[in-house]
C-alpha cells in the first residue's frame, strides 16, 4: 500500500519522534511504501528513515522551494512547481493518509484532503495519529462542527482517529 504520510519537517522532542519512529518501523515491516514530502529534515527525515531501515520503499514528493532539503536516497523523488501541485500528486500516489505532528503545512493538507472527501473526489481512508493528545483541539473542533451541523457526514465516514502508530496500521490494513 502506498501511505502518504503529513508531518513537520522540524526537529522536534522524543514524544514526537518516538511514535513517528515506531510507525514507520510497522510501515516498512508490512512493505508499504512511504509517500511523503520529500524532505531529508526533522520527524519527515526520522520517518523516512525509519521506513527505509525496515524494507520499505520511499517515493519523495517535494517542491521547488525546497529543493535543497529532499532526500537524496529515496526510490523515487518529484520536484513540482508549487505546493498545490505537490499536495495534489502526495493524494494522488497514495491510497491512504495518515497525518503525524505538523504545522501549518501539515493542518493545509489535511484539512484539505479532508474536504476533498468530504465532496467525494476520494474514498482514501485517513486517519490521524494523535500523539501525546497533540491533535486534541482539532478533534475537539471537528466534533463541534460535526455536532452543530457543520459536515454533510458523520465524522467517521471522513477520519479515524488512532491514540498509537500500531492502531494506525490495524486500521488501514483492516
Amino acid at each position: 500500500m502506498n501511505i502518504c504520510v503529513f508531518l513537520s519537517a522540524a526537529d522536534l522532542e522524543e514524544r514526537y519522534t518516538g511514535p513517528a519512529r515506531d510507525f514507520a518501523g510497522l510501515v516498512g515491516k508490512g512493505g508499504h511504501t512511504l509517500v511523503w514530502g520529500g524532505s531529508d529534515s526533522g520527524l519527515m527525515k526520522v520517518v523516512a528513515d525509519g521506513v527505509r531501515a525496515s524494507g520499505g520503499r520511499l517515493v519523495g514528493i517535494s517542491v521547488e522551494l525546497l529543493r535543497d532539503a529532499a532526500r537524496e536516497d529515496a526510490d523515487e523523488m518529484v520536484i513540482t512547481a508549487d505546493l498545490a501541485e505537490r499536495k495534489a500528486l502526495l493524494l494522488s500516489r497514495s491510497e491512504a493518509v495518515v497525518v503525524l505532528a505538523g504545522g501549518l503545512g501539515t493542518l493545509d493538507e489535511v484539512t484539505e484532503v479532508l474536504e476533498l472527501k468530504k465532496h467525494g473526489l476520494h474514498h482514501k481512508p485517513i486517519v490521524l495519529l494523535n500523539t501525546d493528545g497533540f491533535y486534541d483541539g482539532l478533534i475537539l473542533q471537528l466534533r463541534r462542527m460535526e455536532d452543530d451541523g457543520f459536515l454533510p457526514l458523520p465524522l467517521d465516514d471522513l477520519v479515524h482517529f488512532a491514540a498509537a502508530p500500531a492502531d494506525v496500521l490495524a486500521y488501514l490494513e483492516s
